[in-house]
């Protein structure tokens, strides 16, 4: 019998870290990605680091975008601000990212295929939704099309899950389950 093997999304933060201890749970060999994009907050690269040492991944990637070089957010464009405390703003923040998830599930669907690793998680949420359209269900189920229309493993194989395990937890239920998986929080 073949391991189960998964590629998890690992930005450093609470809702990736409580992704990557369910997977663990469920027992898969977790192989995580984090991308260094142009943030202004470099302290998620070190953060990723510690939650997958600390968790036990197989293997931890870093992979260099130049999202900077695009601009269109405050997280990544020194000339556009960073709002201070929650937004109350509709629509799409100013700390959306462009293409961001798009872009991290397309690079970690590459690596996927060629670990065979057939699941893919991402701890984006829709409860706590913040506006950012790249977190909805439908664009997990979107690109979970395209992930078996686009690739061989797709086309010729057993084919990609996409999973959002957090999706549709509150904040709350999200750490009560890191908790129950023994995240350290005190890492992210």
């Amino acid at each position: 019998m073949s391991e189960k093997k998964a590629v998890i999304l690992l930005s450093g933060g609470l809702d990736s870290a409580t992704v990557l201890a369910m997977a663990r749970a469920e027992g898969y060999a977790c192989y995580t990605m984090s991308f260094d994009y142009g943030q202004r907050h470099r302290a998620e690269l070190q953060a990723a680091e510690r939650v997958a040492c600390q968790l036990g991944a197989v293997e931890h990637k870093v992979v260099g975008i130049d999202l900077n070089g695009i601009g269109g957010s405050a997280l990544t464009d020194s000339s556009i601000a960073v709002p201070e405390g929650e937004s109350s703003g509709a629509g799409v923040p100013v700390t959306y990212v462009p293409a961001r998830n798009t872009l991290f599930l397309s690079l970690a669907l590459g690596w996927a295929e060629v670990l065979q690793a057939g699941d893919i998680f991402i701890g984006v949420n829709a409860v706590d939704y913040s506006g950012y359209p790249d977190c909805r269900p439908e664009f997990v189920e979107a690109f979970e099309r395209l992930a078996n229309l686009a690739t061989r493993a797709g086309t010729e194989g057993e084919g990609f899950r996409i999973r959002a395990p957090l999706q549709h937890l509150s904040k709350a239920a999200i750490i009560h389950a890191g908790l129950a998986h023994g995240v350290d929080y005190a890492l992210t």
